[in-house]
């Protein structure tokens, strides 16, 4: 399950979407909205995905996720639109026969995401100023 969505994050759906019965471990790493950023308190983050690339983005990591690491199923979710303090943005479920291969393969996929960051993202805070990553 790769997926860039504007509907709430599921972490049961995605974990149910990799889980299977050779699967020893299912780990996930949930990303949400937080309070404050930059110094200062948030109000809202968006994200977007102009270029309508990010999809493609999460898969091309999903692959070479699965050429480093023996995994038995991928979900790689970001949300997009404007979300809220505590809304997920963000989910990785690997699913593995062992726990090391499923945390070195989540660890991989979240900071690739972080320097990836495949959607453009714009905080909007308290005091009414912004911060746009990814133009």
């Amino acid at each position: 399950m790769i997926e860039i969505t504007t509907k709430p994050i599921s972490p049961d759906s995605a974990i149910n979407s990799v889980r299977t019965r050779a699967s020893g471990c299912v780990t996930v790493y949930v990303g949400s909205i937080r309070d404050s950023s930059q110094g200062k308190q948030v109000a809202s983050v968006e994200y977007s995905d102009p270029k309508g690339t990010a999809k493609a983005s999460l898969e091309r990591l999903a692959g070479e996720i699965r050429r480093r690491w023996q995994v038995e199923g991928i979900a790689i979710c970001h949300r997009i639109g404007k979300l809220e303090v505590g809304d997920i943005n963000f989910l990785v479920a690997i699913a593995s026969a062992h726990r090391q291969e499923g945390f070195a393969a989540a660890q991989y996929a979240v900071d690739s995401f972080k320097e990836l960051l495949p959607t453009r993202k714009k905080e909007t805070y308290l005091d009414g100023s912004t911060h746009i990553e990814g133009e």
